[in-house]
C-alpha cells in the first residue's frame, strides 16, 4: 500500500497554493478590510457574506456555518475529496512533485480517483477534437459552419467528434494506462450486452463540459447523422463522481469572472446559444447541461454574483418562444424568490434562440436581445393573461384568478402593489386598487395559514430557503455566530474584557512573531473565558507563540492540540481569520498593545486581591505581614505602570 504524502510536501502545497485564487474560482470575493476578503459561503445557504478569507495566513472561516481551515481543507469540502486527493489536486496546480513516506514518488503511486478521472476526460477531449477533422466528421463540421461557427470558434470551445467505431475511444484510453473500471466510472465507456467495453458516444458532435475550475468533467453530444438510431437529439455524460448535472453550467469556467465583474449572468438553453452569446460579446452566458435550471444552479450563480442584501446583480433568462419556453419561464418565476438579484427575461419576438438570432442578424442582434430584457414577473404575468379571452367577463375573471397568486409571491411590499396595478392594467380592471386589495388579502390569508406565499414583510426577507448562518432573514451580519465560543468560565465577565481576551488570542494566532514572547509570559490566570483558556493551553502545547512561524501551519499545529469538533477547535480558524480591530498598517503596534493591556489587567487583579488581604489584617498584630504585603504591592504597581507605558507606546 502506498504511503502518505511527506509532511514537508504537504507544507509546500499549503504555502504555494494561494487560497484567494482557489476560493475565488467558486465564490466572488470582495475586500473586507484589514487584508481580508469576504464572500457568500458555498457550504450553506445564506444571503449576507459570512465567509472570511485571509490570504496572508492562507486560511478561511465562515462565521455562519463554522466551516474553516486552510486551502487543503477548502478543496476537500468543495470538491468532496479525501485529504490526499485534495493535496494532489493542489500540487498539480502548483507544479509540485509529491513524495510519499516510503520513498516512492507520485509517478509510482496511483493518483487520487478524481485526478485520474479528470485526466481521462482531458485526454478524451483532446482525442475528440482530433477526430473532428476526419472525413466521418464532415456532417458535424457542416452543422457548426451552418450555424455561424468557423474553425476558430470551434477550437475556442473545444468542440469534438465521437467516431463511429464502437470502442475507438475506449481502446485509445486503455492504451494510455486507464483501466476499464476507471473509464466506466468516468462515464466515458460502458459495458455492452456481451460484457465488453464500448464507448459512451458514437458519431456525435461533442462539447466538453467543464466545472468552475476548468477541469473537463463530462460531455454533451448532439445527433448529427440522420441514421442515428438513438432518438434523443442530445445525450450527456451520466451522473458520475465528477459530473453532477444539477450543479454544472456549461460555459461557467470562462464566464465566471465576467459574471462577477459585470454583476450579470445570462442563462441560455443550449451549447450553441452559449457559443453565439460569447462570440457576440455576451460573455456572461451559461447553459444547463441536460437538465432544467434548478435550486443548485441558483446557488452557483448567487455565489458568483455575490448576491446579498447589499448587492443587486442581474440574472437574464432567454427562452424559446414555444410552449416549452413559457413553462420554463414560469418555473423560473417560482425560483425567482430565491434570488435577491433582479431577474429578467429576454425572448425574441419570432421565437428565435440566440444562435438562430446571430445567424439571421449577426452579433448586434444577440446583444440587442439581451438589452431588451424585461422583468421576469412582468413576462410571466403577460404570458398568463394572454392565455385568456379578455373580451369576456369570464376570461377576465379567470386571468385575475391566475395572476393574483403570482403577484402575491412577490416579497417586496412596494413591488408587489405595483405589479398588482400592472395586472389590473393588463386585464382591463377600472380600479387597480381592487386588484391590490385582493393581492394583499391573499398574502394575509397565507400568512395566517402558515403557508409560504412569498408575502414576506420586506425585500430583505428570507428569499427562499433557510439561512443556517443565523442571519434571521433580515440581512444582518451574523455577529452572534462570531461570539458563540465566548462563554465565560467565570460568571459576570464584562463584555469589554471578553473582547480584549479575544483580540489577544487573535494576535497570538495571526502575529506570533510580534507578540509571541509577551503572550507566553501571560500566565494561566490571564484568561477568564473558557474557550480562551483552552486556546492558551493549546498554544502552549504547540510550543508557544514565541517559537511559532506565522501562517496556516502554525494554526493547524495549535488545532491539533484541541479536541476534534469542539467549540475551541472551531474558534481557532475563526480567530485566525477575523481581522484585528485596527488598520492593516497599525496591526503590529495594536497587537502588542492588546497583550500588554491584558497583562496589566492580570496585575490589576493581583493588586486588588493584595489590597483586600491587607484590609483584613490587624494594624498592630499583623504589622510585619502588612509591611511585606505593602512591599509586594509597590512592586506590582511598578510592573503595572511599566505595562501601561508599553501598551501606550505600542499603540492604543
Amino acid at each position: 500500500m502506498a504511503g502518505r504524502i511527506r509532511d514537508e510536501d504537504v507544507a509546500a502545497v499549503r504555502e504555494r497554493s494561494n487560497i484567494a485564487d482557489v476560493i475565488g474560482e467558486h465564490v466572488q470575493l470582495r475586500n473586507a478590510g484589514g487584508g481580508n476578503l469576504k464572500g457568500i459561503c458555498p457550504f450553506h445557504d445564506e444571503k449576507s457574506p459570512s465567509l472570511s478569507v485571509s490570504p496572508g495566513r492562507n486560511l478561511f472561516h465562515c462565521f455562519g456555518c463554522g466551516a474553516g481551515g486552510d486551502v487543503i481543507r477548502f478543496v476537500e469540502r468543495i470538491e468532496h475529496l479525501s485529504f490526499t486527493e485534495a493535496v494532489e489536486n493542489l500540487a498539480s496546480r502548483a507544479g509540485i512533485q509529491l513524495r510519499y513516506a516510503e520513498g516512492s514518488t507520485g509517478a509510482g503511486r496511483p493518483a487520487g480517483q478524481r485526478a485520474r478521472l479528470v485526466e481521462a476526460h482531458t485526454q478524451a477531449a483532446a482525442f475528440y477534437v482530433e477526430q473532428l477533422g476526419t472525413p466521418d466528421a464532415k456532417p458535424a463540421r457542416d452543422f457548426l459552419i451552418e450555424r455561424g461557427f468557423d474553425a476558430q470558434a470551434t477550437q475556442q470551445f473545444g468542440c469534438g467528434y465521437a467516431p463511429g467505431g464502437w470502442d475507438t475511444l475506449s481502446k485509445y484510453l486503455l492504451g494510455r494506462g486507464f483501466s476499464p473500471a476507471e473509464l466506466t466510472l468516468a462515464g466515458l465507456s460502458r459495458e455492452s450486452n456481451r460484457g465488453s467495453l464500448i464507448d459512451r458516444f458514437h458519431r456525435r458532435l461533442l462539447w466538453p463540459i467543464k466545472d468552475v475550475s476548468g477541469d473537463v468533467v463530462g460531455f454533451g453530444a448532439r445527433r448529427i447523422h440522420d441514421d442515428d438510431k438513438i432518438e434523443a437529439k442530445y445525450l450527456n455524460t451520466p451522473e458520475t463522481p465528477l459530473y453532477k448535472k444539477s450543479q454544472l453550467l456549461y460555459g461557467m469556467d470562462v464566464a465566471k469572472r465576467e459574471i462577477a465583474k459585470q454583476h450579470q449572468a445570462v442563462i441560455v438553453e443550449g451549447y450553441t446559444d452559449v457559443m453565439a452569446c460569447h462570440l457576440a460579446g455576451i460573455t456572461t452566458a451559461v447553459a444547463t447541461c441536460g437538465t432544467a435550471f434548478g435550486a443548485e444552479h441558483i446557488n452557483v450563480i448567487r455565489r458568483l454574483l455575490m448576491d446579498n442584501d447589499a448587492f443587486s446583480g442581474q440574472v437574464v433568462f432567454t427562452f424559446d418562444g414555444d410552449a416549452a419556453g413559457m413553462k420554463a419561464a414560469e418555473r423560473a418565476f417560482a425560483d425567482e424568490q430565491k434570488f435577491m438579484a433582479q431577474t429578467f427575461v429576454a425572448v425574441e419576438a419570432s421565437g428565435k434562440d440566440p444562435c438562430e438570432l446571430r445567424q439571421s442578424g449577426g452579433d448586434p442582434a444577440v446583444r440587442a436581445l439581451i438589452e431588451a430584457r424585461i422583468p421576469l414577473v412582468e413576462f410571466v404575468l403577460r404570458t398568463t393573461v394572454t392565455r385568456h379571452n379578455l373580451d369576456s367577463a369570464e376570461g377576465r375573471v379567470a386571468a385575475l384568478d391566475k395572476g393574483i397568486p403570482l403577484v402575491a409571491m412577490i416579497k417586496d411590499h412596494a413591488l408587489r402593489d405595483e405589479y398588482a396595478r400592472v395586472l389590473a392594467g393588463l386585464v382591463g380592471v377600472d380600479d387597480p386598487m381592487r386588484v391590490v386589495g385582493r393581492v394583499r388579502g391573499q398574502v394575509r390569508s397565507a400568512e395566517r395559514g402558515g403557508q409560504s406565499s412569498g408575502g414576506g414583510t420586506h425585500a430583505g426577507g428570507n428569499h427562499g430557503g433557510s439561512n443556517r448562518g443565523g442571519d434571521g432573514g433580515g440581512g444582518r451580519q451574523p455577529v452572534q455566530s462570531q461570539q458563540t465560543f465566548d462563554r465565560p468560565a467565570v460568571t459576570g465577565v464584562p463584555p469589554k474584557m471578553t473582547q480584549s481576551e479575544r483580540e489577544v488570542i487573535k494576535a497570538a494566532l495571526q502575529l506570533p512573531q510580534v507578540v509571541g514572547k509577551q503572550f507566553d509570559e501571560l500566565g494561566s490566570l490571564a484568561f477568564m473565558v473558557a474557550v480562551h483558556q483552552q486556546l492558551q493551553a493549546a498554544i502552549a502545547a504547540a510550543g508557544g507563540a514565541a517559537a511559532a512561524a506565522t501562517g496556516p501551519t502554525w494554526v493547524a499545529t495549535v488545532a491539533e492540540h484541541l479536541p476534534p469538533d469542539s467549540e475551541a477547535r472551531a474558534a481557532v480558524n475563526a480567530l485566525a481569520v477575523e481581522p484585528l480591530r485596527s488598520g492593516a498598517d497599525a496591526q503590529p503596534r495594536y497587537a502588542e498593545a492588546m497583550v500588554m493591556n491584558l497583562a496589566e489587567q492580570v496585575v490589576a487583579r493581583e493588586v486588588a486581591q493584595l489590597k483586600s488581604r491587607m484590609q483584613r489584617l490587624d494594624a498592630v498584630a499583623d504589622a510585619e505581614e502588612q509591611g511585606r504585603l505593602f512591599a509586594q504591592l509597590m512592586q506590582l504597581e511598578q510592573r503595572r505602570r511599566e505595562m501601561r507605558n508599553r501598551a501606550i507606546g505600542g499603540g492604543s
